[in-house]
């Protein structure tokens, strides 16, 4: 299992085009990616699902955890970082 906390840094936040980038991306992949906020006491969204990603309300400057796990969980944890940090292609 790979790990990384990242900043959502896009003005907008993780908004329902961010999110379903997101999910889109998740999707290619085989490996199980959640997400959560280490701020809050919730249980983790699980990448796929845009009802999941959305909840996590990552406004920006909200820390987001991603855990990846499979086959391919180097490669789902590098696309889904450097999604997050090219702003998910809005800024």
């Amino acid at each position: 299992m790979r790990q990384e906390t990242v900043l959502i840094t896009n003005r907008l936040g993780l908004h329902a085009r961010a999110a379903a980038r997101l999910v889109r991306l998740a999707g290619q992949f085989q490996s199980r990616i959640m997400l959560s906020r280490p701020d809050i006491d919730r249980q983790p969204a699980d990448a796929q699902s845009i009802f999941g990603v959305l909840l996590l309300a990552a406004a920006q400057g909200t820390e987001i955890r991603i855990e990846v796990d499979g086959a391919d969980e180097e490669e789902a944890l590098a696309a889904i970082v450097r999604l997050i940090m090219d702003k998910f292609g809005e800024d």
